[in-house]
This record gives structure tokens, C-alpha cells and sequence, in this order.
């Protein structure tokens, strides 16, 4: 959201609240986002040094890079929640923090167990992503949120993207911590940055931390990811990959238990349930997979000694430089997607991306030849991973509380972490049982790059069939909170709840309270157009939420009622550009016997 909740008392005008935030706000948080996605791919240049450098066998040394993934998928949601409970700008400081001191810790040892500790410390800081964009939805200006949004969910993407070619030039001409001290530098220099340029939120999510549901989170992700990116090593069979996924299943599911009867839960499920929600989060597992393939697939393919008939015998740096546009491709979409999005909603831009993607795997299948072919493959795919990720974070938003924009978008990003563990897991299974033996050892086949291709344009499928259902800008007009009178409003939405199953693309949301503060349920909110007709009604839930789509952009006055309560209206003004509005009501306690009249 580009506001926080504004309450409006008898007189007040609704006009949206002026955003505080200066015009270098964006640009610092899409780079603390960069900087903390260069963590993901910092060390793939030295893969397969690794062991050797660490002086341990080559099983030992991937738990280098899996440190840092399991660390990732967890700290999103739960520093999501923090940011919402105690300030997201506080949040995203303390991340890029716990960030540099990884970076230390690993610049300055060859210890395998330091360096795997320092590593999960660096991957702690993929929680920024998510804060970022609760920076932005809570301090932009409406016609500003859609690109910023883009450009900081991309982040991830344009991050991995970079850091490839940078860390090649650096490991093959210095020593390879310099590359720790290099992120350590971008760590500091993006919190000062921050602490300099960007203000903290005053929206704050009542309530305190689920530290039960957090540490039973924890334990069910690493449960569930150690298997994924592990497996491979241990047997898809053995006794620890499956007891394992069991013991994933049972955490995960009374930690879901568990979150439904907590007053205050880290992860609200009822609102992860709904069907946008849902249907987002699972197309974001999809376009992880497909975003990892192809980081994993263009590299060995330009590195593979060309006596093989297929490799292109390229170094390190220039496949690091071919596989980049991928990131840069992301970066520049974004301004893209913002006006596609304020034209058509981002269920149709997060659509277009996938078919974009499914595009560049299919060119893919038989431009695999030359150097340049991998750049148009990664241009192509790049520019719709670019349109797809840009989506993900507006169709979040739409759906769920202001207060809970961190948690929710937290819980987003671990959805992408986990669709690019499966790809990994998945396309190495693949490439290790398609490799073919050379003097040089087994090296991957053209047959199983082929297959790896294809398995996420299969991903890509599905994602395009999980969008499909997501609800579009005409159904957000048309709910059934939209009525003629009350009576309709009562058969359309019998329980109290109702209000808060729907939400559309545009229109108001927000709360009903007495002027004591607490929240009035079964409170009427109407709304009328500017020519005083009934453009729509709806009921608050027990909380005193409602939700309001309106039929199209426009001024319209926003009235509440409710029993014992002196009704109030006030103005209010839909840009018309399918975010929602946030406006609460605060009506006055009638004295008994006292005659009411409208407030304005």
C-alpha cells in the first residue's frame, strides 16, 4: 500500500495522507535488496575449488552454500513479522548487519564449520527483500509503489544476476576472500545508505512475536529444505532423506495447528489461505524453479571444454558476463511492468511473464551453439522472470492487511526460495544421471541440459495454470459485498466475516471503531458515487475490517452505521489504478435516547 491506515473523525477530510518518503528511497532499497541477493551466487565461480580450498571432500563443502539457503528460507518470514511488529527499517538494519559480520567471519577463515556458520549468517539477510517492499507499500505515493515495487521484488533476480561476472573477475585474479570482504563493504555501504535516506514506517501490526510458531517454522523448513538440497548426496531413499520429509511433515503440520489457535501468529494461514494468496504463493514455488534453471544450466554450458561437441570452451568471467543480462533484464522491465500492471492488474502482467519465460526455454531447446544464443536466452527469460516477480508483490498487497505486508511478503519470498531448491535439487538429479564420462570425469550432457529445459517449461505451465484462477480487475467490481440495500448485503454475505473474504483489485479497506478505540462488527460501510447514488455496501467482521471494491475511479463519499453508534461519512477518492485504498472510520457512542444525524 503507498499509505498507512488513515482514521477519519467528524470533519476531517480523506485525503490521502502525504507521503514522506524522499526520492532516494527507492533507489537504496532496491540496492540493500542487490546486495543481499549477491549473497546467493557469491560463491558459485569457486564451486568446485571449494574442496579444496576448505580442505574437505566435496559433499562436505556444499553445506557452504546450503548454509546460507536454509538460513534465507528461514529468516524471511520472521524478520517479515519483526518489521511489522517493531519497524521495518529497524528490521532491514539489523539484517544487512547480521550480514556483514558473516561476511567477516568468512573473509578471515578456512575453517569448514566458521565458514558454514558465516555463510548462514550472510544468508540471514534475505529478510531485506520483503521489508523493502513493506517500506515502500507503507511510505510511496500511489503513482510511485508499482515500479518500486518491481524493481525491489526483482532484486533477487538482478542481485544473482551480477554477482556472477563480479565474483568470476574477483576469484580468478585474487584470493577468494576477497570476495567476502567485498560484500562486507556493499553491507556497510547499504546501511548507511538506509540509516541516511530512508524513514521507519509509523504502521505497526498489534500483537506480540510468535517466537513457538517461529522456531517451529525454523525447524519445518530446515526439515523440509536439508532433504531437497541434500538428497541427491544421501539417496532419494535413504533413511535420513526420508525420515526427514517425514518429520517435516508432522512439524509443519502442528505448526499449522498451532498458528490457527494463536491470537497473535507469525504466519496468519486464514489470510494464506485465500484464494489470491494461495494461488500466488504457488505460482511463486514455479517461477522459482524456473528462474534457478536457467542460473544453473548457461554457466556449464559456456564453461564445457568444446572437445566434448557441445561445450563453447568459454572462461569463467566471460560466462559470468553472458549469463548477467539476465539480472539486467529484470532491473528493466520493472518501469514496464508498472505501466502494464496500472492498464491491465498483475495477474495479467504475472501471466504475460510466464508465457515470455516459456518462450526463451523453448528458443532455448536449439540455440544452445554460440555464445550469443545464451544471451538472447538469458535476455528472453530474463525479461519475463523480470515481469513475473515484479507481479508477485502486488498481488500480495492486494490481498492482505497494511499491518501484515512483512509477514506476507516474507512468506512470498520463501515460496521462491523453496521453488529454487526443487530446481536445483531436481536438475542436478537430472544432469548427474544424463552425464556423460570424458577423461576429465563426468561432465553434463546436451540430453540432460535439454531435459532441464523442458522441466521448467513444465513449471512455467503450471504456473500459467495457477494465474489463470487468480480473480481479475472484473470480478474485483462485482463481488458479492456489492449491493442495492441492506437486505441485499445480508443474503449476499451472511456471516460477519464476509467482508474480509473479498478482496479486489481497487476500492477501500480498512476498519470501523468507536471513538473508545475498539472495533465495531457488523457495522454498515456504504458507499456512494458522486452523483449520491449506492455504489456499494458491505459489513464489517468481528474485527471491525470491511472491504469495499469500488466499480471505477472516481470520488466517493464512505459512510458508516452501526447500532449504538452516531453514523459518519466522510470523503474519499479511488485513483482508479487497482490498488486499495485505506481508510478507517471512527463513529461516535450515542448517548442512550439520543437522536442520531450523519457526521461529516
Amino acid at each position: 500500500m503507498p499509505q498507512t491506515s488513515n482514521e477519519q473523525h467528524a470533519g476531517d477530510p480523506a485525503e490521502p495522507s502525504a507521503p514522506r518518503a524522499g526520492g532516494g528511497v527507492v533507489p537504496v532499497l532496491a540496492f540493500a535488496g542487490i546486495t543481499v541477493a549477491v549473497m546467493q551466487t557469491l560463491l558459485v565461480p569457486v564451486i568446485k575449488d571449494l574442496p579444496a580450498l576448505l580442505r574437505t571432500d566435496p559433499a562436505d563443502a556444499t553445506w557452504v552454500l546450503t548454509s546460507t539457503l536454509l538460513a534465507g528460507a528461514v529468516a524471511t518470514p520472521i524478520m517479515g513479522r519483526l518489521g511489522d511488529l517493531h519497524g521495518k527499517r529497524r528490521m532491514l538494519l539489523a539484517s544487512l548487519a547480521v550480514m556483514v559480520v558473516g561476511s567477516l567471519i568468512c573473509a578471515f577463515t578456512d575453517d569448514l564449520v566458521v565458514m558454514i556458520a558465516g555463510r548462514a549468517l550472510q544468508g540471514f539477510a534475505m529478510g531485506a527483500i520483503p521489508l523493502g517492499i513493506g517500506i515502500m507499500r507503507d511510505e510511496l505515493p500511489r503513482e510511485k509503489l508499482g515500479s518500486a515495487m518491481a524493481l525491489m521484488s526483482s532484486s533477487i533476480g538482478v542481485g544473482g544476476g551480477l554477482a556472477l561476472p563480479a565474483a568470476a573477475l574477483v576469484a580468478q585474479h585474487f584470493d577468494w576472500h576477497t570476495l567476502f570482504f567485498g560484500s562486507a563493504t556493499l553491507g556497510v555501504l547499504s546501511m548507511a545508505l538506509t540509516a541516511l535516506v530512508v524513514p521507519e514506517p509509523a504502521l505497526r501490526a498489534p500483537g506480540r512475536f510468535d517466537l513457538v510458531g517461529a522456531l517451529g517454522l525454523s525447524l519445518g523448513l530446515v526439515c523440509l529444505l536439508l532433504p531437497i538440497t541434500k538428497g541427491g548426496d544421501w539417496g532419494w531413499a535413504s533413511g535420513t532423506t526420508l525420515g526427514l520429509f517425514a518429520a517435516a511433515l508432522v512439524i509443519l503440520l502442528l505448526w499449522g495447528l498451532f498458528e490457527l489457535r494463536s491470537p497473535t501468529p507469525l504466519v496468519d494461514l486464514r489470510t494464506s489461505a485465500r484464494r489470491e494468496v494461495l494461488l500466488t504463493n504457488l505460482a511463486s514455488v514455479m517461477v522459482g524453479v524456473a528462474f534457478y534453471a536457467v542460473s544453473l544450466i548457461l554457466p556449464q554450458l559456456l564453461q564445457l571444454p568444446t572437445s566434448t561437441g557441445y561445450g563453447l570452451g568459454h572462461s569463467m568471467v566471460v560466462a559470468g558476463l553472458c549469463v548477467a543480462p539476465l539480472g539486467l533484464t529484470m532491473m528493466f522491465v520493472a518501469p514496464l511492468y508498472a505501466r502494464l500492471s496500472a492498464r491491465r492488474g498483475p495477474k495479467v502482467s504475472l501471466m504475460l511473464g510466464l508465457l515470455v519465460i516459456a518462450v526463451g526455454y523453448g528458443a532455448g531447446l536449439g540455440l544452445m551453439g554460440a555464445a550469443w544464443q545464451t544471451v538472447l536466452i538469458a535476455v528472453t527469460i530474463g525479461a519475463g522472470i523480470g515481469l513475473a516477480y515484479s507481479s508477485l508483490p502486488a498481488l500480495i498487497i492486494e490481498a492482505v492487511d497494511p499491518s501484515e505486508t512483512g509477514a506476507a511478503n516474507g512468506l512470498n519470498t520463501l515460496m521462491r526460495s523453496i521453488g529454487t531448491s526443487v530446481s536445483s535439487a531436481v536438475i542436478g538429479m537430472v544432469l548427474a544421471d544424463t552425464a556423460i564420462s570424458t577423461d576429465q570425469g563426468p561432465l553434463p550432457s546436451m540430453e540432460g541440459f535439454r531435459i532441464s529445459f523442458l522441466i521448467a517449461m513444465g513449471a512455467v505451465v503450471i504456473g500459467l495454470v495457477l494465474a489463470s484462477f487468480l480473480p481479475s480487475r472484473r470480478e474485483a467490481v462485482r463481488p458479492a459485498l456489492l449491493a442495492s440495500s441492506e437486505d441485499d448485503v445480508e443474503e449476499a454475505a451472511p456471516a460477519p466475516t464476509a467482508s474480509r473474504t473479498v478482496t479486489g483489485s481497487g476500492g477501500f479497506r480498512g476498519r470501523v471503531v468507536g471513538t473508545d478505540g475498539v472495533p465495531v462488527a457488523r457495522a454498515n460501510v456504504t458507499l456512494i458515487d458522486h452523483r449520491g447514488r449506492q455504489a456499494g455496501l458491505a459489513v464489517t467482521d468481528e474485527h471491525g475490517h470491511y472491504v469495499l471494491p469500488a466499480p471505477a475511479g472516481g470520488n466517493f463519499v464512505l459512510a458508516g452505521s452501526a447500532a449504538g453508534y452516531a453514523p459518519r461519512a466522510c470523503p474519499a477518492t479511488y485513483p482508479g489504478d487497482g490498488l486499495p485504498v485505506e481508510t478507517d472510520l471512527v463513529l461516535g457512542v450515542n448517548a442512550p435516547g439520543r437522536r442520531t444525524s450523519v457526521s461529516w
